[in-house]
């Protein structure tokens, strides 16, 4: 036996090896931004409970493709399986026996994602955890949400300058909303190619929105501004938190039938928070629930970071394009609280209108920690949890309205 060619042979068959053959660099960068990730969710702590799942699904993806480079079977990821069961030309779609037995863990893990079923549970426990009596206190906080979803729109313009088809664009535009569920919901249904990089970004800056938002909130408010004290607002009845989701889901789907996914499952989990007879099923949505799809939506998304589909100069624009989309959002809702404050005669503090944006309850976190600096006495978090929560809504009709128009 001769012990130099079992060792050489052990290394030119083995995953390492394949490191330094065709296509293998980009997996191997790769998978050192999975390591990145994996750092900034455990360490740094942003958005961890998504972050760390996402990061070793791409982790996991990219390493089966040394796997299978090396003559090996690929029990995790096979992209082209879940378009061969859309693309009627295709030699497997009238063989879902054959599909089936070819594919892989992450593969079942991805169906919950491409048919929308993960964004919708999603939204169902933030539904069912959501406070909606700040906003229906002071049904202004509607427009400022409105307000915050301006940079949606701002960078759908840009991202189709750059070169980006209709479709691509709407999918980047709704980074802007702040709100990862429909970003992902919306970029599966438009451009799956893209939603690696575009679930990346959307949930990198709603991690960043401490850093990214108090320097546009000093930018666009005025010190005289950030000191306002906003007076305590009226006590929302238990007959309008009940009523509420009902009249929100009627209106808003017969407005949009193609929000029903987001804004019914949104409101019924609200439903269940606010009726005091589902207490089990809302509990389950809060946690449980919860806990399981978040496994299932943030692993099945890092899958599709493989090295060929992420590696690309449009990554980079998507990155650039999110940051803007999510400035030009929050600045929407600052200009927003800036005429709310003059039309109520300096009674409302505008850096609530930074909230806007639908990273709840973060952003309005943020609202009340900048406020505090300048008025030790200011309590602004429950002012701005209004916009906050109305941005969830708004995030999601945007999402239906280009649905709609791109769908």
């Amino acid at each position: 036996m001769n012990v130099l060619e079992t060792l050489k042979t052990l290394a030119l068959e083995s995953g390492f090896a394949s490191f330094f053959m065709a296509g293998g660099w980009k997996n191997f960068i790769m998978i050192i931004i999975a390591f990145v990730l994996l750092y900034l969710g455990i360490v740094k702590k942003f958005e961890p409970l998504l972050l760390c799942g996402i990061a070793f699904g791409c982790l996991l993806s990219n390493l089966s493709y040394f796997v299978v480079h090396m003559g090996g079977d690929n029990a995790l990821y096979h992209p082209e399986l879940w378009e061969a069961f859309l693309d009627s030309s295709s030699p497997y779609y009238h063989s879902y026996g054959h599909i089936m037995s070819n594919a892989g863990l992450l593969d079942f893990f991805y169906i919950g994602v491409k048919a929308g079923i993960y964004p919708s549970l999603i939204f169902m426990g933030v539904g069912a955890m959501t406070d909606f009596g700040p906003l229906l206190s002071n049904p202004k906080s509607l427009l400022l949400g409105a307000a915050a979803q301006l940079g949606v729109f701002v960078a759908f313009f840009g991202a189709v300058l750059l070169g980006f088809t209709g479709p691509q664009a709407a999918s980047i535009g709704i980074i802007g909303g702040a709100d990862g569920p429909t970003a992902i919901y919306l970029t599966t249904k438009l451009a799956p190619e893209l939603l690696g990089p575009i679930a990346i970004a959307a949930y990198s800056y709603m991690a960043l929105i401490p850093l990214i938002q108090p320097p546009i909130m000093k930018l666009f408010t005025t010190p005289e501004m950030r000191v306002v004290k906003m007076e305590q607002t009226r006590e929302v009845s238990k007959t309008e938190k009940i009523v509420f989701p009902i009249v929100v889901s009627t209106f808003v789907i017969l407005l949009l039938p193609s929000t029903a996914p987001l804004i019914g499952c949104l409101m019924f989990g609200n439903l269940a928070r606010e009726t005091g007879v589902t207490d089990r099923l809302s509990d389950t949505m809060q946690n449980a629930l919860m806990n399981i799809v978040t496994i299932f939506l943030a692993t099945s998304v890092g899958a599709t970071m493989v090295g060929d589909n992420f590696l690309k100069l449009d990554t980079i624009k998507i990155i650039i394009l999110g940051l803007i989309a999510f400035s030009i959002s929050t600045i929407g809702g600052l200009l927003g609280g800036v005429a709310m404050y003059y039309g109520s005669g300096k009674k409302i503090n505008p850096l609530i209108g930074s909230a806007g944006v639908s990273a709840v309850p973060m952003a309005a976190r943020v609202s009340q920690d900048v406020g505090r600096k300048y008025n030790k006495t200011n309590f602004l978090l429950m002012h701005a949890m209004g916009p906050n929560v109305a941005g969830v809504i708004g995030s999601a009709i945007a999402a239906g309205f280009l649905l709609s128009v791109f769908g």
